[in-house]
Order: C-alpha cells, then structure tokens, then sequence
C-alpha cells in the first residue's frame, strides 16, 4: 500500500476506466457516501486519491466513506 505522499491523483475518465461506472453515477454514490469524495486540486479540477479508489474496489458493494475518512 502506497503512502498518502506517494498517492497518485486520478483524473475522472481514469476512474471511470478502473471502476466501470459513469460519471453521474460516480457523483450519485459519493453523495451517498458509498464512493470516496474527490479531492479538489484547482478552481477547476477535482480527481481522486488512487488509494481511496483502490480500496472501493476491494467490496464496493460495502464501501462506506464514514468507515475510510482520514483522521
């Protein structure tokens, strides 16, 4: 498991690629808590922590982003 220093930022079509789901549905579940939230990176820029989507990918039919929230 990589470091949070050492965590690559992944931009949406990748995660689109790695998880199989849209776009509407990606910002729906994260809504909901069952998708990790996305980190801003500019005004106009937003991806997610590649070990967050990692770590959705293990049981994503469980995720819950109260249970992985840093801190």
């Amino acid at each position: 498991m990589q470091s949070d220093a050492q965590d690559r930022i992944l931009r949406i079509k990748a995660v689109q690629e790695r998880t199989g789901l849209c776009r509407s549905t990606l910002y729906r579940k994260m809504d909901n808590g069952t998708f990790p939230r996305n980190i801003k990176i500019s005004t106009r820029c937003a991806g997610w922590g590649e070990s967050a989507v990692v770590e959705w990918l293990k049981n994503p039919m469980f995720y819950s982003a109260d249970d992985h929230s840093p801190g």
